[in-house]
């Protein structure tokens, strides 16, 4: 048993830390110089760990780094959307080997399975691997996974994924266990690992872009709900704004509606983020658009803000990054005027495609939990 837990340990921190030499991981986990040395010969013996390069220079001595064999396992992150997938494989550090992307069907009655697992061959092969190589594939999907049935719900704009059990499904097409997510609560795992949610146990999360979507973290735990319906703020029905008639918050806030938003107050473009960027660029003459536009956000999130009491909304998406600090602001303003907490409302920073990068960690977690006995890299359950 404590080998198992000396061993874990060292694996832990190598995955954590990086290549190490045998006396910096001798710091870190407690041990002695010959039980270290006895642990990586152990761990080196069974293709857990291997010799990554030297450490040193000048005239000293030269330490021998060691790291986490990438080859022991691969997953695939998936962030699915109705224009298709966009996926990346890696090792089991976390290495990214490749990233790739395929157009899926979307329509009622399509074989969504078979063309899942031909696009996943494709995307471990564009890596150098087979699919048999994955022990783990998360996939972040636009809309809420009940857990009692594995249907995808709630996702109008996917309906050739829904109405059966999917991750069961696309688990028996490719041979390989299959977690299905909802794509804003892993970007809310992504903000609790590296960005603004890092020190943060209770926040809500607001995704404007094409869509809306939503995330409630409690705790440092994603609340899912008994349907996985949870934090799913764009089905919210709010009052009528700037003398229109009362809608699902989804409607009010996504692209189109910004769009027709905009052009009531002289801004046009082809997308909500175009025309929200364009008015922040113009500054005062941009700012009655912009109010009215945080008058609707500020609408739908104050329902959520009553109730949780978090010690921050953060608002992601591209419509939020073309927004910035002035459309946080503008939010924070109207939202302080319905609620009674003064919540701060901020930008998430984790850059990139956050979706996938949630999922990936998500994958993480679960093999090395698998295979190592490791704890996921945050309280949040991943499964």
């Amino acid at each position: 048993m404590l080998r198992e837990i000396n061993d874990r340990a060292a694996i832990d921190t190598l995955l954590r830390e990086g290549p190490l030499t045998r006396s910096d991981l001798e710091y870190v986990i407690g041990l002695s110089k010959p039980a270290t040395a006895q642990l990586l010969t152990r761990l080196e013996q069974d293709g857990i760990v291997v010799k990554d390069g030297v450490r040193g220079g000048g005239r000293g001595p030269r330490a021998q780094l060691w790291s986490v064999n990438g080859a022991v396992a691969h997953v695939a992150a998936v962030d699915l959307t109705p224009h298709g997938a966009e996926f990346a494989i890696a090792d089991i550090t976390g290495k990214v080997l490749t990233e790739y992307s395929a157009p899926l069907p979307v329509e009622a009655g399509a074989d969504v399975a078979g063309a899942f697992r031909e696009a996943t061959v494709a995307a471990t092969a564009s890596a150098n691997l087979a699919l048999d190589d994955l022990k783990h594939v998360v996939i972040g999907a636009q809309g809420a996974l009940n857990p009692k049935t594995g249907h995808l719900e709630s996702a109008p704009h996917l309906p050739g994924w829904s109405g059966f059990d999917l991750p069961g499904k696309l688990s028996e097409a490719l041979g390989v266990g299959v977690t299905i997510e909802n794509d804003v609560n892993l970007v809310a795992l992504e903000e609790m690992i590296s960005g603004e949610a890092a020190e943060l146990r209770d926040f809500v999360l607001v995704w404007l872009s094409e869509g809306v979507g939503g995330a409630v973290v409690v705790g440092r735990r994603l609340l899912r709900g008994a349907t996985g319906g949870g934090g799913e703020i764009d089905w919210l029905r709010i009052p009528g704004t700037d003398g229109g008639e009362s809608g699902r918050f989804g409607d009010l806030v996504d692209s189109p509606a910004i769009v027709e938003l905009a052009a009531r107050h002289g801004f046009r473009g082809d997308t909500g983020w175009a025309v929200v960027g364009e008015a922040v660029r113009s500054g005062q003459d941009g700012q009655a658009f912009l109010a009215a536009l945080a008058r609707r956000v500020a609408m739908g999130v104050a329902n959520v803000v009553s109730v949780v009491d978090p010690e921050t909304v953060l608002l992601c998406g591209e419509v939020s990054r073309a927004g910035g600090a002035v459309l946080a602001g503008l939010v924070a303003g109207e939202l302080h005027q319905l609620v009674i907490p003064r919540t701060p409302v901020g930008l998430a920073s984790v850059p990139g495609n956050p979706v996938r990068a949630g999922a990936l960690h998500s994958a993480l977690s679960v093999v090395r939990e698998q295979l190592f006995g490791l704890a996921p890299a945050t309280a949040v359950p991943i499964s």
